[in-house]
């Protein structure tokens, strides 16, 4: 299917888009895997009435057909017009009754009732490892997917799901709902990764349901979002099979990855020229026959090796931007992590406010396990999770398609050997997991510093010297890159000047107590020292200085990368008190247009797609202020 790509770019492509009704849409993942054997049609669980669907073990599936729940008059509050653009929707629809009972959960496509068949809804299986511990079988709970479109204008195809639509056989001990704060947490973040280009799962459309009230730490308002990705395929999914033994699933789970989400095994990546030293840059070679990469070689790959490869680098490129952006996800579980690397499942989420690497946004995880400079390890940790469930596959070599071994399995006396070459190959793609994230951090912060080329010295000189000094004087982050975009190297000539310069990126209060200022002024002068002669050296290579319109040209692409706004966790708890608790609707679609289009100087007043946009200067001023000093680095649970 499609690769990341540049989300700015693919929204640019003209495609006035097609009512709800006729928009194409297929049901690959139900037609090609194996569904819960309860319920082995669409038609046996379309006669169960819907409260009998309700929480189990379901095994030797991956998948249960389940309706949504019917919703009382449900409430449209809100919709992303980027959404509505990429899955080539009319944007004329949002105003509906048919597209809001579509988003609340009422209307299905494709089934029909007086003959029991068609496209039917259903809830993946899966498990994972949470916290580090095995927590078996757990499944999309309260998410149920209901079709896959295709948007012929970019030729992506998208799997849309409605999340807090009722019980599933994987809810547990759990409602099924989801509750109008996590609602809105998710469908705003989803918008905002992908405007900054970060892979991740997208949302259409955020709805309110009056009648329900789901409780939680507290009694709340329940609400749905409606959902799509490329995939909703996670590790745990792999990891669940692994754990029962489940060899002929793993092999038709992979199967599935491989063709219907990565567009065939011939888009994987080809074998290394020499694993201890991967190739440059994050994008592998392809197309390379599983014949050409068999032979002799002991830790040859075969294609569930470049399937694992394929997986391995896209959570390398992910995580990547992650840190280059200061993004925290709160809980990596395995089932948090995505085979398609995306970002995905979004509880306590959180942008840094002030530079700590030790920061985790989630409350509950006194370890620290998921915090800021952890992300990286821990995504490698499920990562070879992930190997483990592939590692008998990827171990056999050449030898993975033989009868004799896909009727009974590694035989006896070949296990040493069989675990001896997985190990090597989990390792080798953990080498290669270090050069892509690595790869992909520098090529982010060398652009987020305004510089074209990279070299080795500025990863110490410039990248770490700039988020040592950011934790030295608690210094916000995202301020401090934004705020360098605007600064013109005339700033930060002389001494004097880069001190006064160095400034701009305290916040509004002074620095932290017990901090002299002038050894914060004097620390940052030397890193702006730095920064500027890298600048000149990079812009003007023949040393004979930078022109004025190559200044403006630097700026321009450090604003272009280094966002104004990103949706931190006291705006969000601002938009939910004014929400839930004074009925406020339209700050809604002032945070998803802000989110949308974050590279902005101001958005009030300005001309988008044709019509100039009506919106609140004083609340945008706000929100790309200072964070208030109490509210900054919050955290909040897992619970939504």
């Amino acid at each position: 299917m499609a690769s990341h790509g540049s989300a700015r770019s693919a929204r640019k492509l003209s495609y006035d888009g097609k009512p709800l009704k006729d928009i194409p849409k297929s049901w690959n993942f139900t037609a090609k895997l194996t569904p819960d054997p309860l319920y082995p049609t669409p038609a046996a669980s379309h006669k169960t009435p819907r409260d009998r669907i309700g929480p189990r073990m379901v095994r030797e599936a991956l998948f249960t057909w389940v309706r949504p729940a019917k919703q009382e008059s449900p409430e449209l509050l809100a919709v992303s017009p980027a959404a509505m653009r990429d899955l080539g929707i009319n944007d004329d629809e949002r105003a509906s009754d048919e597209f809001r009972q579509f988003v609340g959960g009422n209307k299905l496509y494709g089934w029909d009732d007086d003959k029991l068949e068609g496209g039917y809804p259903w809830a993946q299986c899966y498990g994972g490892y949470q916290f580090g511990q095995w927590a078996g079988q757990l499944g999309d709970g309260r998410a149920i997917s209901l079709f896959e479109t295709t948007n012929p204008a970019t030729d992506v195809r998208y799997e849309l799901q409605l999340k807090g639509a009722g019980l599933t056989p994987y809810s547990r001990f759990a409602d099924g709902k989801a509750v109008l704060r996590s609602s809105i947490r998710e469908f705003v973040v989803s918008e905002a990764l992908n405007a900054l280009s970060i892979p991740t799962t997208r949302a259409l459309a955020l709805t309110l349901l009056p009648e329900s009230r789901v409780l939680r730490e507290r009694v709340e308002p329940g609400a749905i979002v409606l959902r799509f990705a490329q995939s909703w395929l996670r590790l745990g999914t792999f990891d669940l099979l692994r754990s029962r033994g489940d060899r002929k699933l793993v092999r038709e789970l992979s199967a599935y990855v491989a063709n219907d989400v990565f567009g065939g095994w011939d888009q994987l990546p080809g074998r290394l020229a020499n694993p201890d030293k991967p190739a440059d840059g994050p994008e592998p070679s392809r197309g390379v026959s599983e014949k050409t990469i068999e032979g002799s070689d002991e830790v040859a790959e075969n294609r569930y090796t470049r399937l694992y490869r394929e997986i391995v680098r896209r959570n390398a490129l992910v995580v990547a931007q992650w840190q280059a952006y200061g993004f925290m996800n709160g809980v990596l579980n395995t089932d948090n992590t995505s085979v398609f690397g995306l970002s995905i499942d979004f509880g306590p989420f959180a942008f840094m406010d002030n530079f700590d690497p030790s920061y985790t946004p989630n409350h509950d995880d006194g370890m620290l396990r998921y915090s800021y400079k952890n992300q990286p390890t821990i995504i490698w940790w499920n990562l070879v999770r992930l190997g483990e469930a592939l590692g008998e596959l990827m171990g056999m070599g050449a030898a993975v398609d033989d009868e004799a071994y896909i009727a009974e399995g590694v035989k006896k006396g070949q296990e040493d050997e069989v675990i001896a070459r997985a190990e090597k190959l989990i390792t080798q793609a953990g080498e290669e997991y270090k050069h892509i994230f690595l790869s992909e951090y520098k090529r982010l912060m060398t652009a987020r510093l305004g510089l074209r080329q990279q070299k080795e010295s500025d990863f110490d000189l410039l990248f770490s010297e700039a988020l040592d000094t950011l934790e030295a004087f608690e210094l916000d982050f995202s301020h401090f890159f934004r705020r360098l975009s605007s600064v013109k190297l005339a700033q930060v000539t002389t001494e004097d000047a880069r001190r006064q310069t160095a400034k701009i990126f305290f916040h509004s209060e002074g620095l932290p107590k017990g901090t002299v200022e002038g050894d914060a002024l004097g620390r940052i002068s030397n890193w702006l020292s730095n920064w500027h002669d890298r600048v000149v050296e990079d812009w003007s290579p023949d040393g004979t200085g930078i022109t004025d319109g190559a200044e403006a040209e630097r700026i321009q692409a450090m604003k272009q990368v280094n966002p104004n706004f990103v949706p931190r966790g006291w705006i969000l708890d601002e938009i939910i008190r004014r929400v839930e608790k004074e009925g406020d609707r339209k700050v809604l679609d002032r945070v998803m247009h802000m989110a949308l289009h974050p590279f902005n100087d101001s958005w009030s007043g300005l001309e988008f797609d044709g019509a100039t946009y009506q919106g609140n200067s004083e609340e945008e001023r706000r929100w790309v202020g200072d964070v208030p000093r109490l509210e900054r680095a919050m955290q909040c649970s897992c619970s939504s």
